[in-house]
């Protein structure tokens, strides 16, 4: 046990003081912190701007003044009527005045109204529902003329009450479809990108010839399992890090009705806690001891991306077998299939638990089979290991190590 702390301890003391490291984990920590401040910069740029100043100019006065109305409406814009010419709209547009205009004329008892701005490449948004609330007013002006009753008109145009109802009960509360998806997404992020390292510090070591020293004094059991613990311990602390600083943001940044809009609090129990750290930590396991094995059959850092691609195929299948299926369709078959296959529960088990669609047989089953899965690829890494870690030679493949083991024993 001593022998095992000091390799964990040499393998975290390791990984803690690379450059990359300590880059990649402020690079991350801004980005949450931006992502959140995002809503709330984008909330005060606008309440800086203000309502966008727009001119009407009816020359004309084909609205016979009843344009006036525009202005106790509940519409984004800053709204000024008058009898402009073009010529002096096209200078207070210069001049900042006003950013739009709306010119409205009457040509041959057709009326036109031409939406007038700096510069179409900036301003490429038209403003419908300024364009939808004159051409109300017009038409409630020509009804007032005609003297249409509101009662004849009423009967002309009535409201339509229209309701939409379903005839099956939701299986899912989709209220969190999205918030675990983006779980989801971490999980396998945070799985894949720190098992990753397992094979790299293994591969670095055999180089630089610690690995010598460490096998002359403790077991290679010992230094397979030390090491993997190690970098789990250090991904552990990044994702609580990671979540630590984002629940934080977002009590700062956003307000409590988008959080419950976006995410049901309550279904955050310590028990779904536990059981997302149970799935994180069998999940780390079962990739970082397959990076493991093929960290120790090369011989040269230079061969680590060729030989970790079988692994890193795996993980992208279970990655999109979890992901997508929660994200399509959380109730399918495929959804229910990917919750208990051991190379894609982890990533995405934890989702279907707090949607409510994860029995208690499911969860035990496909826990069962992530320690089947663990141990069975323990026991492979650790024989491979033991063969392959000296190995200063040629790239050793596993097929070959496999049978310098059945040798030996």
């Amino acid at each position: 046990m001593k022998n095992l702390f000091t390799v964990m301890k040499f393998t975290m003391r390791e990984m803690v003081r690379k450059k990359s490291f300590i880059i990649s984990t402020i690079i991350i920590l801004a980005l949450i912190v931006v992502g959140f401040s995002i809503p709330k910069i984008v909330s005060a740029i606008q309440e800086e701007k203000g309502n966008k100043k727009v001119l009407i100019s009816d020359e004309s006065n084909v609205f016979e003044g009843s344009l006036e109305s525009l202005k106790t409406m509940d519409l984004p814009y800053d709204i000024t009527i008058s009898k402009t010419s073009y010529d002096d709209i096209k200078k207070k547009i210069e001049n900042e005045e006003i950013k739009t205009a709306i010119i409205i004329e009457k040509e041959n008892e057709q009326i036109k109204m031409r939406y007038v701005v700096e510069n179409l490449r900036w301003e490429n948004e038209v403003p419908q529902d300024l364009f939808g609330a004159i051409n109300s007013i017009y038409s409630n002006l020509q009804i007032t003329k005609l003297g249409i009753t509101p009662e004849q008109l009423q009967a002309i145009t009535p409201n339509f009450e229209t309701s939409v109802e379903q005839t099956q009960e939701d299986e899912v509360e989709f209220q969190n479809v999205f918030v675990m998806m983006i779980v989801s997404f971490a999980l396998s992020m945070a799985i894949i990108l720190f098992t990753a390292q397992v094979s790299q510090s293994i591969t670095t070591e055999k180089t630089s010839k610690i690995m010598e020293t460490l096998v002359t004094s403790t077991s290679p059991r010992t230094i397979v399992l030390g090491k993997t613990i190690g970098i789990g311990l250090i991904g552990l602390f990044q994702v609580i890090l990671f979540i630590t600083t984002a629940i934080i943001c977002a009590n700062v940044f956003l307000d409590s009705e988008m959080i419950n809009t976006l995410l049901d609090v309550s279904k955050i129990t310590p028990g779904f806690i536990i059981i997302t750290l149970v799935y994180f930590i069998l999940g780390y396991f079962a990739y970082a001891l397959l990076y493991a094995l093929t960290g120790s059959l090369v011989t040269k850092p230079e061969d680590i991306q060729s030989a970790n691609t079988p692994v890193s195929m795996i993980a992208m299948i279970g990655f999109y077998l979890g992901y997508f299926s929660i994200s399509i369709d959380p109730t399918s078959s495929i959804a229910s299939f990917a919750g208990i296959f051991p190379i894609s529960s982890a990533f995405c088990m934890p989702s279907r638990i707090m949607m409510g669609l994860a029995s208690a047989q499911d969860i035990i089953i496909s826990i069962v089979l992530l320690i089947a899965m663990v141990a069975l690829i323990a026991k492979v890494a650790i024989s491979v290991y033991s063969n392959a870690i000296l190995n200063y030679g040629s790239k050793m493949s596993l097929k070959e190590a496999l049978k310098q083991y059945r040798e030996r024993k």
